[in-house]
């Protein structure tokens, strides 16, 4: 009961509606993700398994792709592993809201994904940290699962994605929540150079790879001289 208290404490009402809008949108596009990998011809019960086990949208609409297109199992697991591997700087990351014990950490780690680890980062506080981490993880999960479970019986209703601009949600959504972080000039020259490195490798290598690379775009944020803030301000 004091945990919940506590919870309560320190969730805002804006943090609660931004996090709702975000879940909403995720179902959107996980309704979207059941019916294409069902219009492709596969079984009803794999784009279902894929959210519980993998949660993770690019991963799983990349293995679908591929599966669909004739590819191996195994190369799509592997290009699914490759998209993945940003996780790992993310676990650095927000590594503190997980607190003690191989369970929560196990737990914590399944829903890492892109908007639980932007909404983490937004907060200052840690005990912000947490509730934003956990509420909109879990929310996420719920949302994106149910989304899928509709899209998969729906079959065909929302399979064109392109037609209907809702490939367009998720990218939309994470940006959205990444602007209030580009605050100081040495994180905008970081974004602005892994997009440009992105957005030059995409025309030659497989998907995954230009994300990988744009983590190079860090070099470009510089390093901190001693005695000035991360912005390169004054002493603080």
């Amino acid at each position: 009961m004091r945990s919940i208290w506590r919870t309560r404490r320190v969730l805002t009402h804006g943090l609660a509606r931004d996090i709702a809008l975000v879940c909403a949108a995720d179902a959107v596009v996980g309704m979207s993700f059941g019916a294409i990998a069902v219009g492709l011809g596969l079984p009803v019960w794999l784009p279902m398994l894929l959210s519980v086990v993998v949660f993770a949208g690019a991963a799983q609409f990349l293995f679908v792709g591929l599966v669909a297109a004739g590819g191996s199992p195994v190369a799509a697991v592997a290009a699914g592993l490759l998209v993945n591997a940003r996780h790992v700087p993310f676990g650095f990351a927000v590594g503190d809201v997980f607190g003690t014990g191989w369970l929560r950490r196990i737990v914590g780690s399944h829903l890492m994904v892109d908007e639980t680890v932007a909404f983490t980062l937004a907060q200052h506080d840690p005990a912000r940290r947490r509730t934003a981490y956990w509420l909109c993880g879990t929310g996420l999960f719920m949302s994106w699962n149910a989304g899928v479970v509709v899209g998969a019986y729906g079959g065909r209703a929302v399979g064109d994605t392109d037609a209907l601009g809702l490939d367009a949600a998720f990218p939309a959504v994470l940006l959205a929540l990444l602007l209030p972080s580009l605050r100081t000039g040495r994180t905008r020259r970081a974004a602005l150079a892994g997009v440009l490195i992105a957005l030059a490798a995409t025309p030659f290598l497989p998907a995954g790879l230009p994300v990988l690379l744009a983590l190079a775009g860090v070099a470009a944020a510089g390093r901190t001289r001693p005695g000035r803030g991360a912005d390169g301000g004054g002493p603080r």
